[in-house]
């Protein structure tokens, strides 16, 4: 075809050059749109980080608390009053996490409107502080690294440690920075957490551990999975609890708005009540279920456990939907974890008041055998895992740590968290901190210390 009289004609390589462009462009942009929801896990964990290390723990150093990942070199952070703004090269990517007073940080498109969270007042279950016995202090001190280099102190990374017997505090360590006072995240200790909360509501009639059917959308056999195997990790949904970059963990955390809808998508990988499989998916699904027979929305844990408690440093976050992420987000001070364990020591009751079914912890702490002969994955080296509390006994009756007595279980996070109980020694010991690598935390010989 020839050009029309007056216009010139394009030369030939301009038209190559526009072309080629142009599949540049659409090849950029497919790769980007690949990637995207990959890149949006990464700026959603920096985004939420940087709102509740700074608003919730009162902290203003943040990034000492993302551990090493390709993307941080890239990341850019804003921070301002009531939210953080995190994307990829300044522009690409980005994720904002809102606070919310009383009710901490949430990744969500725009500020979300939930209810004011009166404040608690503060629990007088913990008096008295008395004088460190030398041998405690000496264990407290390996635990904090006395005597290692500065670099080996930095990468045990304990902050906080709290000891209580016979319901009296007789042991207490803060790193430099850090106070009694400092909101600290337990990660997957919410876990256990959530099962106090699975206890409030039977203990009301509203929740059953046998209940079925906890999703209208599932009509295969995910409609016979339990409460009670949400609570054991036995309820066969497929899951990947991987922290990296577009795993299922890390989608559900940091890129979804309805954290319980989307595992609710998980297809079902095992006959429910035959696998276990650590999943922090399937806690965020039971909370999702317990809030819901609650009629509670994000406050539903202020109401039925820290207001008790006298916990009132709490806070455990809700999603954009408002359901609280029991599997992850909640932040308390080591005094206040503290007060946990003795909850759950005193078996459910608080001031001559019983909030938890009688025996629910005892049942909470024993393991269950699975139904079938198929095998178990676990996230711990070799511990038992009963209803979200992590056991000495394990289900073979054999010990998980020989040093500690029988009945010794705990709750454990990410990071090298860890809140143990042991009724026997009428114990509880709290470690906070951030220990990103694995190592040994001293924390054997400090149960020992603190126990005889």
């Amino acid at each position: 075809m020839s050009t029309p009289a007056g216009l010139p004609r394009r030369p030939r390589w301009v038209i190559v050059l526009c072309l080629v462009l142009a599949a540049v462009f659409v090849i950029v942009a497919g790769a980007y749109l690949y990637v995207r929801p990959l890149l949006r896990t990464g700026t959603g964990y920096a985004a939420h980080n940087l709102c509740a290390v700074t608003d919730v723990a009162g902290r203003t150093n943040a990034s000492t608390d993302l551990p090493p990942n390709p993307l941080v070199p890239f990341l850019a952070s804003y921070k301002n009053k009531g939210y953080a703004y995190v994307n990829v090269l300044g522009l690409l990517a980005g994720q904002t996490a809102y606070y919310t007073e009383g009710l901490g940080c949430t990744i969500a498109p725009r500020p979300p409107d939930f209810p004011v969270a009166e404040p608690v007042p503060a629990s007088t279950l913990l008096t008295g502080e008395p004088a460190l016995d030398p041998a405690l202090d000496e264990a407290i001190g390996r635990a904090f690294g006395d005597g290692l280099s500065a670099d080996d102190v930095q990468a045990l990374g304990t902050r906080g440690i709290v000891v209580v017997k016979d319901g009296v505090i007789i042991g207490e360590r803060y790193a430099e920075g850090f106070t009694s006072n400092t909101p600290q995240l337990g990660w997957s200790m919410t876990k256990s957490v959530a099962n106090l909360l699975a206890g409030r509501a039977v203990q009301q009639g509203v929740l059953r551990l046998d209940d079925a059917g906890l999703r209208p959308e599932w009509t295969d056999r995910r409609a016979e999975i339990t409460v009670d195997q949400l609570l054991r990790m036995t309820s066969g949904l497929e899951w990947d609890e991987e922290y990296d970059l577009g795993t299922p963990i890390t989608e559900m955390l940091f890129d979804s708005d309805d954290m319980a809808g989307f595992v609710a998508g998980q297809s079902s990988a095992h006959e429910p009540g035959t696998f276990q499989q650590y999943s922090s998916g399937s806690t965020n699904m039971l909370c999702a279920v317990i809030n819901e027979r609650l009629d509670g929305g994000p406050l539903m844990p202020r109401d039925q456990l820290f207001a008790p408690l006298g916990l009132s440093s709490a806070v455990l976050e809700p999603d954009a939907s408002g359901t609280p992420v029991c599997a992850s987000y909640l932040w308390a001070t080591p005094r206040d974890w503290a007060r946990i364990g003795q909850f759950v020591l005193d078996d459910g009751v608080v001031a001559g008041q019983r909030l938890l079914p009688e025996g629910w912890v005892e049942q909470s702490r024993t393991v269950t055998p699975l139904t079938s002969d198929a095998p178990g994955e676990y996230a711990d080296e070799g511990a038992g895992y009963a209803s979200s509390w992590w056991t000495n006994l394990r289900g073979d009756g054999t010990l998980a740590v020989p040093e500690l007595p029988e009945d010794a279980f705990w709750a454990q996070g990410h990071d090298g968290q860890r809140m143990y109980v042991v009724p026997s020694e009428k114990l509880v010991v709290v470690r906070m901190g951030f220990t990103p690598v694995s190592r040994d935390l001293e924390l054997v010989q400090l149960l020992q210390a603190a126990g005889s």
